[in-house]
């Protein structure tokens, strides 16, 4: 039988510093989020070092602000999550230090959170009074699968219960939303390089190149790395130039429409990478529900074609809480409450900047 349970979730793994306030694994009541995406946008990606120190400035505020949104004392949080991995080691230093200090003085209970796992479990927010958020109406169904696309991540999880599943496949090289990155660099297109390239192919034809799908060994896994190279060399062809022309050069060189173009296709022939697999899973494992978690899960165009070629109707969480945010930290956290998983010792727990599923 499941307990009532508040929990306060602090998520700093990259660049964003984020705490949110969730009860019972399903009522967002708080969801604060202070990006340093406009420093790193400077220098084209995430620096770590500036990344950590962003996060010592605002990882105190952040937390006071969405206790006040969630209008909770230290006397209405029954726990604490925070991520303790995957992400920079710097950047997990500061919320753990933080969640165990404040464990410790506040005797709560910590739960470490595996960030990955935790971007699926934000499927499971079906209510709250916070406006601008559309969530679904009723939670995922057991057995599920879940499809975890980000800039890291590129992995299919069968989940047969809470804690209980197994990974399927995952990317042997570059994730999908790392793809997304590169190709935006070899377009000149700004940072961060999914929202661009999404923006650009809006403007492109996608059938108007061939490239590769990757054929894996795993049923189950994916590679972006071919894709991403195939995109490099229809590019320099495109402007005339062999394989030995920098990519550095080519954004000079290549037209508005070129760049389109480009996008689009690459953009299409990624999100089928992703549905084909998703696809076959569904038809051997026949779960009752798909769920997507991760920053690439508020594609629009992955969301659409999930949509269109799934024989099961799918729902979607709100696009802000796909990238990184406390709100699902705090619902993974509320789940290991809930059900009797052991906390953390907060005089000891680490980092675990590799973490995995």
């Amino acid at each position: 039988m499941l307990i009532h349970m508040v929990v306060l979730g602090i998520e700093t793994s990259c660049d964003d510093t984020a705490a949110a306030v969730v009860k019972d694994g399903k009522r967002l009541l708080a969801n604060v989020v202070a990006s340093s995406m406009d420093i790193h946008k400077l220098y084209g990606g995430v620096v770590p070092e500036i990344a950590a120190r962003s996060h010592i400035e605002s990882i105190m505020p952040v937390i006071k602000q969405a206790m006040a949104d969630a209008r909770c004392t230290w006397g209405d949080i029954d726990a604490i999550a925070v991520t303790y991995g995957a992400g920079l080691n710097g950047s997990l230093l500061i919320g753990l230090l933080a969640a165990r200090t404040l464990a410790i003085l506040k005797k709560k209970p910590l739960y470490a959170i595996n960030h990955v796992e935790a971007h699926l479990y934000a499927n499971f927010l079906t209510e709250t009074k916070l406006e601008g958020y559309t969530l679904p109406a009723d939670p995922p169904q057991f057995p599920m699968l879940g499809v975890i696309v980000s800039g890291g991540h590129s992995q299919l999880v069968l989940f047969r219960g809470h804690f209980d599943y197994t990974l399927l496949g995952q990317t042997q090289d570059d994730a999908i939303g790392e793809a997304f990155d590169k190709v935006a660099k070899i377009l000149g297109l700004p940072y961060p390089g999914g929202l661009s390239v999404e923006k650009k192919a809006a403007e492109g034809n996608a059938h108007a190149f061939r490239l590769p799908k990757a054929r894996m060994q795993g049923k189950y896994d994916f590679s972006f790395s071919g894709l991403k190279t195939a995109v490099l060399r229809t590019a320099q062809e495109l402007v005339g130039a062999d394989y030995s022309l920098p990519s550095i050069e080519l954004p000079s060189r290549l037209n508005d429409r070129q760049k389109a173009d480009i996008a689009a296709t690459f953009t299409r022939v990624a999100v089928e990478t992703i549905v084909d697999k998703v696809l076959l899973a569904y038809e051997e494992f026949t779960p009752k529900s798909v769920i997507i978690g991760g920053g690439v899960a508020a594609s629009p165009p992955l969301r659409q074609e999930l949509a269109n070629r799934l024989p099961l109707p799918i729902t979607y969480t709100d696009r802000k809480l796909c990238t990184d945010n406390g709100a699902m930290i705090a619902t993974l956290g509320c789940f290991k409450a809930m059900l009797g998983a052991e906390p953390a010792d907060p005089y000891s727990v680490g980092t675990a900047p590799n973490l995995s599923m």
